[in-house]
């Protein structure tokens, strides 16, 4: 099975679902998982130029530029590694991108901290932008994210609140298998309970 998870860095969301996918694809040899990057900060691009978002909305997509930027600037074999160390600050440790953030988890990944100065460097919109394109196209439509996609088809989630392990995490992945084998599937959704959960026994 090959997954890509279509992912931004300021998103709990995006971050537990690829938490969970890249615990099932380091356990079975059959799922091969990329990562690959879409940008909240271009999707709500005209409502950051108007100046009427709210502030925290606003933070977090301050976060979305400024971490897209450094994952864009970085070489593309380290995605994934970059990723889950900037992920791992911003979702568990609740910092901001800063160029301090930027350089432990590039250090972290054996990169060049020098690589920091890209979170103020609007030289790599474009890439960004490039990125977020193709996840779009990837789906059809504009959306949020995480955009997943399953052998070819792609879905919006799943969202979950929980990052599920063990035999919890392959049901949900065997889930999502046969939703992905019924071309005839469109939508399933139902009210989340708030933020999702992000920790799990391997990261405590």
């Amino acid at each position: 099975m090959n997954i890509d998870c279509h992912v931004d860095p300021a998103c709990p969301f995006a971050w537990a679902t690829s938490r969970w996918l890249t615990d099932v694809a380091g356990r079975h040899d059959d799922v091969t998982l990329t990562l690959r990057q879409m940008s909240l900060a271009v999707l709500n691009a005209d409502a950051i130029a108007s100046g009427n978002m709210d502030p925290g909305m606003a933070h977090h997509m301050e976060i979305s530029r400024a971490g897209g930027r450094l994952l864009a600037a970085a070489p593309d074999e380290s995605f994934a590694e970059l990723y889950a160390a900037l992920g791992r600050r911003i979702h568990l440790d609740h910092a901001d991108v800063d160029t301090d953030v930027a350089r432990a988890a590039l250090e972290e990944c054996g990169l060049d901290p020098a690589l920091a100065a890209a979170i103020d460097d609007p030289a790599h919109d474009a890439a960004v932008a490039d990125a977020h394109a193709a996840a779009v196209a990837a789906y059809g439509e504009p959306s949020g994210t995480p955009l997943v996609t399953v052998d070819g088809r792609t879905f919006f989630g799943p969202v979950i609140t929980e990052i599920p392990t063990g035999d919890a995490a392959d049901d949900l992945l065997d889930a999502l298998a046969v939703v992905a084998r019924t071309p005839a599937f469109a939508q399933l959704q139902r009210p989340r309970s708030g933020p999702p959960t992000l920790t799990t026994t391997q990261e405590d």
